[in-house]
């Protein structure tokens, strides 16, 4: 039999306050400065956490030393606003990890995501096109799982116990019982239906660096999008230097590309060395199903979309040229299935080109180009400069995030406070926790600690607490 862990009274104070924040759509948390430029490598969606808008609670199985237990966890939708223009909904793909408001996300492709050796990732796509809010006749949807009726939040709650299902490998059970019903109906079709493969990307540009001799066509780097034909707009950064132009590959000035297009940079005969940026830019709404990963230093839960409106999507190509010498380029993509980052180097120049990546000094031959994959551990950040003639540089960062978390280990009954939620707990996604991975809403139902939870609530609200959801966080390396 699995019963429901009790914890002590100031751990459970703590997580109801902030479980009655997020229910009732409370909190709201300005998200960081963007810079102007893409944070994206090859480009595509930037966003900000908002809100968890569609919320319920839902049971999962875990195991602490050996023996299997119920924890009840809030899941369900999640508001994130694009940076530019435009709103997206998405669900967690990442149940153990935290996140909170203010988040910035980018979208990504599920090779360099939690997804990437998922078999069941077209399974999760098919839900997300087949449930809330992608299907937002709840009536209909309640006819379909046989469920007497269905709320935004039970709808959303459903559809998220299912995705857990196969994102984190969990059993998950809404605790509403229609809800339980969908979730059912849910995965039951999901099994049936064909392997759904990976959306296309909302604007994506390779590679993003360029380079090449003065008096000659720098490229092609070619376009993926699913924008509209004639709505990605493409124009030089300003500040670059007289006579450079976007072209395609005949030579011919463009303005716009669609998906599949390669272009190029002509830098003209005896232009001196110099650099120049492309902007790519389209009003697109972003697929279904694709992934989000966070661009903090600290890594954040996976998200993956369920809705989009009409969003400013971009990307960008930086172009460097010489009249002699080495003329370097750097690309670089994570690559979960290595556990690294690839770093693509190449020269377009006529003289060798050394440089130092990760502490290795590495050299490229006039013409050449190679990729090196630079080992980096799960959750780990990483940075990297690199360095070339003529003022190049190139950063190279990030955080490796392609592992699913587990849970952590059971919680003590009476938590020391550096391990309660209202000192360091991080969350959003619609879970509950604590910095030690305990689940902690399990138990916001009635208790005879309401004066004491009341007080706290109190407390929170004069001192502008409360500004972060609360989730469960990944242990990490020798917590």
């Amino acid at each position: 039999m699995f019963s429901v862990r009790r914890r002590g009274v100031a751990r459970l104070a703590a997580a109801t306050v902030v479980s009655g924040l997020v229910a009732a759509g409370a909190i709201a948390v300005a998200g960081p400065a963007v810079a102007d430029e893409s944070s994206t490598n090859g480009g595509g969606v930037d966003a900000t956490l908002g809100q968890l808008v569609d919320v319920g609670k839902i049971d999962i199985k875990v195991k602490h030393d050996g023996k299997e237990e119920i924890e009840a966890y809030n899941g369900g939708l999640f508001n994130l606003n694009v940076k530019g223009g435009g709103a997206l909904k998405a669900y967690c793909i990442d149940l153990f990890t935290g996140t909170e408001a203010g988040t910035t996300y980018k979208e990504v492709g599920w090779d360099e995501s939690t997804l990437h050796d998922n078999k069941n990732a077209g399974k999760i796509r098919w839900i997300l096109q087949h449930s809330y809010p992608e299907v937002n006749d709840l009536d209909a949807l309640a006819k379909k799982a046989d469920a007497k009726s269905l709320t935004k939040d039970t709808a959303a709650a459903a559809t998220q116990a299912a995705i857990w299902h196969y994102s984190d490998n969990v059993e998950a059970t809404p605790q509403d019982d229609d809800a339980e019903k969908l979730t059912k109906y849910l995965l039951a079709e999901a099994e049936k239906a064909p392997q759904l493969s990976e959306p296309t990307a909302s604007l994506e540009v390779s590679p993003t660096s360029l380079a090449g001799k003065s008096g000659s066509r720098l490229g092609p780097a070619k376009v993926t999008t699913n924008a509209a034909k004639g709505a990605t707009k493409v124009s030089l950064v300003p500040g670059a230097p007289e006579g450079v132009k976007v072209v395609d590959k005949d030579g011919k000035a463009v303005t716009s590309v669609d998906d599949g297009d390669e272009i190029y940079l002509d830098v003209p005969a005896g232009a001196g060395d110099g650099s120049a940026k492309v902007k790519l830019q389209a009003s697109t709404k972003a697929s279904i199903g694709r992934a989000f990963a966070s661009t903090t230093k600290e890594r954040k839960q996976t998200l993956i979309l369920a809705g989009s409106s009409e969003s400013t999507v971009s990307a960008q190509i930086e172009a460097t040229w010489a009249k002699q010498g080495p003329v370097p380029a750097v690309d670089f993509k994570e690559n979960c299935a290595e556990g690294g980052v690839d770093v693509t180097v190449s020269n377009k120049g006529d003289e060798d080109w050394v440089f130092e990546l990760g502490g290795v000094k590495h050299t490229i031959a006039a013409g050449k180009s190679k990729t090196v994959t630079v080992p980096v551990a799960e959750d780990a950040a990483y940075k990297y400069t690199i360095t070339g003639p003529n003022g190049f540089e190139k950063v190279v960062e990030g955080v490796l995030d392609c592992k699913t978390s587990t849970p952590g280990p059971k919680p003590s009954e009476t938590p020391a406070p550096s391990q309660s939620p209202a000192t360091g707990g991080t969350t959003a996604g619609g879970t509950t926790g604590s910095t030690t991975g305990g689940g902690d809403l399990a138990e916001t139902g009635s208790s005879n600690a309401t004066p004491m939870i009341a007080g706290i609530a109190v407390a929170l609200v004069a001192i502008g607490g409360g500004a972060m959801f609360f989730l469960r966080k990944k242990k990490a390396a020798g917590q």
